[in-house]
């Protein structure tokens, strides 16, 4: 027999210090980005080689100084503890704008230098400042729109899902989806009624909120959460908890939602029956919900399902498609997400797909469980949607079974 007891010691310390390292690397990200998001566009815009007066160099490189500064801690104000709204605002609103300035300045400060340089355009000088007006071009018209599409009432997104274990009596269904609202700082009631009133025109049986109601409590943000109690559908309205319900005061939340008439799925089930047919439609909390310290929160997919026939097809909501896994060992015939936004703002959805397996749209994972994640109703913090549009989604659930004869 080999004793191995000492070389064990040896191989730890040697993963101890390489762990030590990235943990401390790690720390300095929230402190890198925010320095690389202003730098970069300053750089780009005022610093390779345009040679602009000196008072439009100054000013606009303390613009940006200014921005570093100034948008962390209005950030800082606007989601602490005083929770200011107009700060958050401000500070959510430069949050967007510098993204996007900043994915365009090395996008369009790399590609049309290079064309301009392989295509002879002028000196140097003037292809400095072409690329500064076409990224200031792009960036401005890109916001604009990007602004209008999160302030609109999202288009329905229409869909057909067969699921093989639906029985034929349930074919047809209607389930209209909703998620990720986020009213906050800036009111949104009047979108909210807007919104509930198009949801009211799918003539939906089944409606679900799949979380992120808000950013704030149920108290703070209750007048825009309110047109949610005038949502119709013929059998049931159903809501399940988000990861930012847990920053608000949550069970606020949840008693909030029981009082407009949404049936709280907190690892529960109900039962929705037509034609001789079931479906399941069990909910559970978010993921994040048993770290939050609420007593009785947590993502218990087996008490969710407690007590319903193993038999019957099952519609699952969970706000983060990250909770699929759980959702396909389980057999679970379709699941309903939100929380990715679809990115929001190009091209930050490289970085969601880091954290979760899918992005928007019907996915297919295990042997038979289908993902809709959806790309959301309302949008977070910075008050732009660039090609990711919001939506709410009308799902028509289909039976591959004839209807039996009589």
């Amino acid at each position: 027999m080999t004793d191995t007891s000492s070389t064990r010691p040896a191989e730890g310390e040697g993963q101890a210090p390489r762990q030590s390292r990235l943990r401390r690397l790690m720390r300095f990200i929230p402190l890198i980005a925010p320095v690389l998001l202003w730098a970069v566009p300053c750089w780009v815009l005022l610093h390779t080689g345009q040679h602009w007066p000196l008072p439009v160099t100054l000013a606009g490189t303390a613009l940006f100084a200014l921005g570093l500064i100034g948008m962390p801690l209005l950030l800082i104000r606007g989601h602490g503890r005083r929770q200011r709204d107009r700060a958050a605002i401000i500070g959510a609103t430069l949050l967007g704008t510098i993204w996007t300035l900043f994915t365009w300045s090395v996008l369009t400060g790399v590609l049309l230098r290079l064309a301009l340089t392989v295509a002879g355009v002028g000196e140097s000088q003037d292809r400095a400042r072409i690329v500064t007006w076409a990224v200031l071009g792009i960036s401005a018209v890109l916001l604009a729109w990007g602004y209008a599409e999160a302030r609109r009432v999202p288009r329905v997104r229409r869909l057909d899902v067969q699921l093989p274990r639906l029985g034929a009596g349930l074919d047809g269904i209607r389930v209209v989806l909703i998620t990720d609202t986020h009213y906050g700082p800036l009111d949104r009631a009047r979108w909210s009624a807007r919104v509930c009133e198009t949801v009211n025109t799918l003539e939906a049986d089944l409606v679900c909120h799949t979380g992120d109601i808000a950013d704030g409590t149920a108290e703070r943000r209750r007048a825009q959460a309110a047109p949610l109690g005038t949502v119709r559908a013929t059998r049931a309205r159903v809501y399940v908890t988000g990861n930012h319900e847990y920053y608000s005061e949550a069970q606020g939340w949840v008693d909030l939602m029981d009082e407009l008439g949404w049936k709280p799925l907190r690892n529960r089930h109900l039962l929705l029956e037509r034609g001789g047919d079931t479906l399941v439609v069990a909910g559970v909390d978010d993921v994040t919900a048993e770290s939050s310290g609420l007593a009785g929160h947590r993502a218990h997919l087996a008490g969710a399902l407690n007590g319903a026939d193993p038999d019957l097809p099952v519609l699952l909501l969970a706000h983060q498609p990250k909770f699929i896994d759980r959702a396909a060992a389980a057999g679970i015939d379709l699941q309903l997400s939100g929380h990715t936004h679809g990115g929001q703002i190009w091209p930050f959805h490289h970085l969601v797909r880091i954290d979760q397996p899918a992005l928007a749209g019907l996915s297919h994972h295990g042997p038979r469980t289908l993902l809709y994640t959806s790309r959301g109703t309302g949008f977070w913090g910075p008050p732009f949607r660039v090609f990711a549009p919001s939506e709410i989604t009308l799902l028509v659930l289909r039976s591959p079974h004839l209807p039996t004869s009589t």
